[in-house]
């Protein structure tokens, strides 16, 4: 096997595009990388073509660790528009006492809490280099890392909230964090999660989601550890399925408005029953 340090800029490029494919900005807002920037490719302070091989030719952890610092200066991070119009949504429930950020990543969701929150709020992830950042985002907050399939909590929070993080959890596993999530939130809490509206297989972006996820089931097929990333296995009908399923009362909120006038993408407020133990 290669090593990664020997491969050339050109070939991470390869690499990169085979692995990565086109970008997809989060929550279905989609967003084209700069063109105006040779090596770094979404911004002049964005991630080197070898370090997003590296990241993609990782772990989910370790390659969340080394882009930390330069994951802001990405299109994957949560669009600024998809986290105010959740505040928007969100403060219409509110006000809210303690709130948890289900994997925080850089902090973008742990300030929508700031603004929501009138208790303590806390982020939790896997990544040592993300929640690094989320301490620089809000100094603040508590922040935990942990598995989110098995969330270290009881009962202990008001709000919950989580932004892009559904595609790094196979099908399999969403009942588990689902199931997390509702034991971590207080009776009668919220947990809102933001995902992609669906796209028309009239859309380029359709098939380059549908190529995206082909390319990355035969990367975890030929290459450990696997890196898991897709976008096409949180359908919203599956996503609500499995909250329904965790014990929560689901209900989908339109977030924007494509050319079509269906939304870009959905907020699901999934509540936990107020009789809940």
């Amino acid at each position: 096997m290669v090593a990664l340090a020997e491969l050339d800029d050109e070939t991470c490029g390869v690499v990169v595009r085979w692995a990565a494919g086109r970008a997809v900005g989060v929550a279905g807002l989609r967003r084209e990388p700069s063109a105006r920037y040779a090596r770094a490719v979404f911004s002049p302070r964005g991630p080197s073509l070898r370090e997003l091989c590296v990241q993609a030719l990782s772990s989910v952890e370790r390659g969340y660790d080394s882009l930390a610092p330069k994951f802001d200066y990405t299109p994957f991070r949560t669009p600024e528009s998809i986290l105010e119009a959740t505040v928007a949504a969100l403060s219409e429930a509110g006000p809210f006492g303690d709130g948890l950020d289900v994997c925080c990543g850089t902090g973008a969701g742990l300030k929508v809490l700031q603004r929501l929150c009138q208790g303590s709020i806390t982020g939790v992830d896997f990544s040592t280099g993300m929640l690094e950042q989320a301490r620089r985002a809000a100094p603040e907050a508590e922040l935990v890392r942990a598995d989110v399939r098995a969330l270290p909590f009881a009962a202990g929070f008001d709000l919950a909230v989580s932004f892009g993080a559904l595609g790094h959890f196979l099908p399999a596993e969403r009942p588990a964090l689902f199931d997390g999530v509702f034991r971590a939130l207080r009776p009668g809490g919220l947990f809102a999660l933001a995902i992609g509206a669906p796209v028309s297989p009239r859309s380029l972006w359709y098939w380059a989601e549908l190529g995206f996820d082909a390319v990355m089931r035969v990367r975890n097929a030929v290459w450990r550890p696997p890196f898991v990333m897709y976008y096409r296995t949180a359908s919203l009908p599956a996503v609500r399925h499995d909250l329904t399923a965790a014990g929560f009362a689901v209900e989908p909120v339109g977030l924007g408005r494509q050319g079509d006038g269906s939304p870009q993408c959905w907020l699901l407020l999934a509540r936990k029953p107020a009789d809940s133990r």
